[in-house]
């Protein structure tokens, strides 16, 4: 498998973003549970909170930033090309989310990439049962990066925080 071709976007002030090479290798790991998708191209946009709550408020219907948004591309009927979507990850809330959950920004980016490709791929977690596939496969593909399971509760040090590790919001 050659490995995937992503546009990295940057829409914000940031120095502490996944690289080109991180993004990389996190699709690739995604696509190699795939083994027929052929699809290998997307987009992944790093935002600020009013760029992220404008999408999620005019494409979900909810009116508030979230980490990560995932639009998968439909090809018009006769068109096959690669293009696997585009992913919107949201930076001040991943990163408030890593640090209420006593996780590493670079570990919770690599799981928002997962969640959100997985979405791309088709995957959901609306029901109960598709939410334990998606979620056994994110820690699979995790795994394989070296990344814990990130549906663990946080350390003993962090339970009295008011914030649960809640599922990606893609």
């Amino acid at each position: 498998m050659s490995s995937p071709l992503i546009d990295r976007q940057v829409a914000l002030e940031a120095h502490d973003l996944p690289t080109q090479a991180d993004l990389e290798t996190w699709v690739a790991a995604v696509l190699s549970h795939h083994a027929n998708e052929t699809r290998q191209e997307l987009t992944i946009r790093f935002v600020d909170d009013a760029e992220s709550q404008a999408l999620n408020r005019d494409y979900r219907g909810r009116d508030r930033p979230t980490n990560v948004l995932s639009f998968p591309f439909e090809s018009p009927p006769g068109i096959d090309l690669a293009l696997l979507g585009d992913l919107v990850v949201c930076h001040p809330v991943v990163t408030r989310e890593a640090a209420e959950q006593a996780k590493s920004l670079r570990a919770h980016y690599a799981h928002m990439v997962v969640h959100g490709t997985l979405h791309l791929l088709g995957h959901d977690h609306l029901e109960e049962s598709e939410a334990e596939a998606m979620e056994a496969l994110e820690r699979d593909i995790l795994a394989g990066l070296g990344i814990d399971d990130p549906y663990l509760p946080p350390s003993p040090a962090y339970r009295d925080s008011d914030t649960e590790d809640e599922r990606a919001d893609a």
